[in-house]
């Protein structure tokens, strides 16, 4: 046990009390440098204030985690907040179709998943208008020709209510889809939107989403919209919305009870259509560091930590906390990957030697074992090893870490070392230096990029780090949208089944003719791999994608406008005798919260 843990442990021993328990605040509020005076420690209550508080925490699933989100809809601004709320978020709102382990599956809030082969969705022929390109226009041509058209029918279980009592009705969902169109800013939600020609109610538990001619990607399944309450929303202004949004009334297994500043305290929903949850009330309590909530656990004021933000040391301690006191742990690639940009307007980067140099030259492997103890792996491309249009390894071009040829490759490029200092420099003089870009604020993409600068200063290359909030990194008229950098080190987050065409479409390349649209940052644009992308991310047949996919992968290994580097990690740390809470790359932690057991 380390000086450190072994104080936050007397920490919590000091401060939480017996009679305290049945708040579960995880500590972290006083100062390590406080001092606690004997005559500060409050009497230990009496047996039968003891016996409350024993039966409170015994009645209470109490949850730690590092990251709270502010609004807790399934309605985010980010596909990043989306994440950091779906924990809480599923308690309210269960996802109509959840991917688990690598499959799609229901949670009861919809009657089947609809598939072309169970027949709730089908493929109907539209007749389009074509214009001198050949592309589909809204505007009336002389050249009408026919296309597919997916048309998705999702059944709602007729049992839902909303927590106040009132029924859950397929005009919640068409209403939520409403508000969507008028109100998004999410990438993700803006991308649906654009790609469905009409969602409608046909019933009072029944809704249909028609997408657009020729859009028949492998997710059509995802073309519906969770509920939100129209009898409470209808009409509501801003500011309602907000809190709303804020505390907001649900159809799952548990309502909001109270919202404190680092805490959600929940209590089981009467009118939820499954089965309930093994305890009436559930805590979520946030941390600013897993230590803390490390300390709260072994003090049994917690069940369960969740987080994405944990490294090697936190993965050891957990480990080690586990195996201490009969707990568990289970860890689960997300997917979220790291991934380095080269902008390839950038005159030193349009050498491919120079980006296969960078590539070599990086010890990824090297980066997963210090930064998340082993429990991710390199990735050889932009599509991740879970997704079916992974293509085998053996098929693409490969960067395993080799710095002497590294080395080979930026001589062979004119970039040399003549006066012995280290550092390369081309023939006229200019030393090879290059600027990476990241956000602050995050200490994996810290260690990724101190490694990384080691690596290139080991090859002759200077590396310096500038770091931006993630706010102003991804603003529109920030650098990365202007393509105003050299190298930038930030995440993407993947979806079951790879599409990539807003990463890699030549048409996503930001520019001001649209707008500064799309989120091709490198600006790689290769026709024959535009044309891969496209067909295969807008076919459903599985062959065909993985044959295209195969082929623009084949063309982006080659060509390299990215280095990928690593997914991050998702760990969960479940007490003793819990039994229930699992990492998942896809769903989030409370998503089978009415399986979860604890041994009294």
């Amino acid at each position: 046990m380390n000086r450190q843990t072994h104080f936050l442990r007397r920490l919590c021993l000091v401060v939480l009390g017996p009679a305290l328990l049945a708040a579960c605040q995880v500590e972290g509020g006083i100062s390590q440098s406080a001092t606690t005076a004997a005559s500060d420690v409050q009497p230990v209550g009496t047996s039968a204030t003891q016996a409350q508080a024993v039966a409170a925490r015994k009645a209470t699933w109490t949850v730690g985690m590092t990251d709270q989100p502010d609004l807790l809809t399934p309605y985010q601004a980010s596909s990043t907040e989306q994440r950091r709320a779906a924990p809480v978020s599923e308690l309210l709102f269960p996802s109509p179709v959840l991917i688990y382990q690598g499959s799609y599956t229901t949670t009861g809030v919809l009657e089947q998943v609809p598939t072309l082969e169970d027949g709730g969705a089908e493929i109907r022929k539209a007749d389009v208008y074509l214009d001198a390109s050949g592309a589909i226009t809204t505007t009336a041509t002389q050249v009408i020709t026919q296309v597919d058209q997916l048309v998705i029918t999702y059944r709602w279980n007729p049992k839902l209510a909303w927590s106040d009592g009132q029924p859950v009705t397929a005009d919640d969902s068409v209403f939520a889809y409403e508000h969507a169109k008028a109100t998004a800013s999410n990438p993700d939600l803006l991308t649906q939107i654009a790609q469905t020609a009409s969602y409608t109610a046909l019933d009072a538990h029944t809704t249909q989403a028609v997408l657009r001619p020729d859009i028949t990607g492998a997710d059509y399944v995802f073309s519906y919209w969770t509920p939100l309450p129209k009898h409470l929303l209808d009409g509501a202004g801003e500011d309602a919305w907000r809190r709303y949004e804020q505390q907001p009334v649900g159809y799952g297994p548990y309502q909001i009870e109270q919202r404190e500043p680092s805490a959600i305290r929940m209590v089981q929903n009467p009118h939820y259509f499954g089965s309930a949850p093994a305890n009436p009330k559930l805590d979520i309590l946030f941390a600013p560091s897993i230590d803390l909530l490390r300390a709260n656990i072994a003090n049994g004021n917690l069940d369960v930590i969740a987080s994405e933000r944990a490294l090697e040391a936190d993965i050891k301690a957990l480990d080690a906390d586990a195996a201490e006191h009969g707990g568990s742990t289970s860890y689960a690639a997300t997917p979220t990957w790291e991934h380095i940009d080269f902008n390839l307007d950038v005159p030193t980067l349009q050498e491919i030697r120079v980006r296969r140099a960078i590539a070599l030259g990086t010890n990824r492997k090297q980066m997963v074992e210090d930064l998340l103890g082993g429990h991710s792996e390199v990735l050889n491309s932009w599509v991740l090893p879970f997704q079916p249009e992974a293509a085998p390894a053996d098929q693409l071009t490969r960067y395993d870490y080799d710095p002497e040829q590294a080395k080979q490759l930026l001589a062979d490029s004119g970039y040399t070392d003549e006066d012995g200092d280290g550092l390369r420099s081309s023939e006229d003089g200019i030393t090879l230096t290059l600027t990476l870009l990241t956000t602050s604020d995050s200490p994996l993409r810290q260690g990724i990029a101190k490694r990384f600068q080691a690596d290139m200063r080991a090859i002759g290359m200077d590396v310096q780090i500038s770091e931006q909030s993630a706010t102003d990194l991804f603003d529109p008229g920030g650098p990365l949208y202007q393509r105003q950098f050299e190298l930038a080190l930030y995440g993407w987050k993947a979806d079951l089944h790879a599409s990539g065409l807003a990463l890699w479409g030549c048409n996503a390349v930001p520019k001001q003719e649209n707008n500064f649209q799309g989120e091709n940052f490198a600006g790689w644009c290769f026709r024959d791999a535009d044309m891969a992308i496209r067909r295969g991310s807008t076919t459903i047949q599985a062959e065909e994608r993985a044959a295209l996919y195969l082929k623009q992968q084949q063309m982006w290994t080659q060509e390299l406008p990215a280095l990928p580097l690593f997914q991050r990690v998702a760990v969960v740390a479940n007490a003793k005798g819990v039994q229930g809470p699992q990492a998942d790359t896809f769903a989030p932690l409370t998503w089978n919260v009415a399986s979860w057991k604890r041994d009294q």
